[in-house]
């Protein structure tokens, strides 16, 4: 579903981080709760056909995801989201890194800062996401491995979401 929501992807190489701007047409209360509510979250967070399972998530300061991505033949890419900073409805802050299915660290890969903050404006909400790395090797590598494809996807499955609620 391509829409003419406004979706701008940058990557800032001399800081390491990727700038995700995206407007949701849907109320910013309903855009917290589909970032922040688990149930929601695996309807969308993973691009299709992949699907998000979480396994446990405590949403506070010191609190963890620990979720897989599913792939269509079962296969299983295990992630977590350390949760560092949380002003209801405005931001969140967390740590996000590969792990296995017990939220032990996948050291092979790079570990990412998330800064999400959440707008109002009008009837729709804007996400505006900082994805700050560690170097550059790091956001190359996450780069290379798909995110911006990816990761406009499950934006456009959360589009859906909102097209079949009522706002």
């Amino acid at each position: 579903m391509k829409s003419n929501l406004l979706m701008d992807f940058t990557v800032d190489k001399e800081n390491s981080t990727v700038n995700v701007k995206r407007e949701f047409d849907a109320s910013l209360a309903n855009v917290w709760s589909a970032w922040t509510e688990p149930e929601i979250l695996d309807q969308w967070w993973a691009p299709a056909p992949w699907k998000s399972r979480t396994k446990s998530m405590d949403f506070k300061e010191g609190g963890r995801r620990i979720y897989a991505m599913v792939g269509p033949q079962g296969e299983e890419h295990w992630a977590i989201a350390d949760f560092t900073s949380i002003s209801p409805k405005t931001n969140f802050k967390y740590l996000d890194a590969f792990s296995d299915s017990e939220g032990n660290l996948n050291t092979d890969f790079p570990r990412s800062n998330w800064n999400v903050n959440f707008s109002e404006q009008g009837n729709s909400t804007i996400v505006d996401i900082a994805i700050k790395h560690e170097n550059l090797s790091d956001l190359e590598k996450i780069i290379e491995m798909g995110f911006k494809e990816g990761f406009t996807i499950a934006m456009e499955g959360l589009d859906e979401i909102f097209a079949g609620k009522a706002k």
